[in-house]
């Protein structure tokens, strides 16, 4: 059932350190909806989700489990987290490795999918999900340690998972990347997490094209305000309280509502799709 634009109520709150911890929301995200029904359209396929212990990672991890792929998350340190999203991804009978780490490291990156591909015998789908934002008010306070940690984390991985994975995926397998709706309207608070989020819109349409004729699909998904902890890690309570109000319907998503554009877009179902941004955004215009 759609939502539309009901609106919803959570209390002020900010949590210290990125990116965030899901168990301590209020109220917790909704990972999956009720009236979800899976048709087993990644049967037999290996995931990478990155970040894929809370948030938008989570519902993809476990929408992905539903419809028959076995996962590998990546995660920072959030245990308690990932554990829960591990418990959660194998009560729908599918296998869940967990891979603590740094994305900024080509190193653990390289590990991750080496040992992936070591466990599960193949790679299908990689995932790139994580990132981290810090608000400044102009660019002049912009701290240039968080602005060199935004780029490797939220882009830099990318490509370094990318490098990893492609010895592996083969025609059909696809890379999906996470934007965001700040790539098209801007944001004035979150410069140099907007300008990664460019950068990742301009990464999926240039590598879709190199990797087109391999048949290795390149898509991405440009969220609108999804309630996930990366929001509560961010902002002070009074605009967490009231996050998502700005858009046409209201009101933040729920990673629920985002996962099912990801199960798309690694479906044969976008068998004609690549180099595409999805925009599940609550109703803003987007050109671009």
């Amino acid at each position: 059932m759609k939502t539309g634009t009901e609106p919803q109520t959570r209390p002020p709150q900010h949590q210290n350190r990125q990116p965030g911890i899901e168990h301590e929301m209020i109220p917790r995200p909704e990972y999956v909806r009720a009236d979800y029904h899976a048709s087993g359209k990644l049967q037999g396929k290996v995931a990478i989700i990155t970040g894929g212990d809370s948030g938008i990672g989570r519902a993809i991890a476990i929408a992905f489990a539903m419809e028959g792929a076995d996962i590998a998350i990546q995660f920072l340190d959030e245990v308690v987290d990932a554990n829960e999203t591990r418990d959660l991804v194998e009560a729908h009978d599918a296998q869940c490795l967990l891979f603590a780490g740094d994305l900024s490291n080509k190193g653990f990156c390289d590990k991750l999918v080496a040992e992936t591909v070591k466990e599960y015998g193949h790679l299908d789908i990689l995932v790139n999900n994580a990132a981290e934002q810090f608000p400044a008010e102009s660019v002049e306070e912009l701290d240039l340690d968080n602005l060199e940690s935004t780029f490797r984390v939220n882009c830099f991985s990318m490509f370094y998972l990318t490098k990893a994975a492609l010895p592996y995926l083969k025609k059909g397998s696809s890379i999906i990347n996470t934007a965001s709706v700040t790539a098209y309207r801007g944001s004035p608070h979150l410069l140099d997490y907007s300008a990664t989020k460019g950068a990742i819109v301009a990464f999926t349409r240039s590598l879709s094209k190199q990797l087109i004729k391999q048949g290795i699909y390149v898509n991405a998904v440009a969220p609108g305000p999804v309630w996930t902890p990366l929001i509560a890690a961010t902002f002070p309570p009074d605009q967490v309280a009231k996050f998502g109000t700005d858009v046409p319907m209201g009101r933040a998503a729920q990673p629920s509502e985002i996962a099912p554009c990801y199960v798309f877009l690694a479906s044969d179902d976008s068998s004609y799709m690549s180099g595409q941004v999805l925009h599940p955004n609550g109703g803003e215009i987007i050109n671009g």
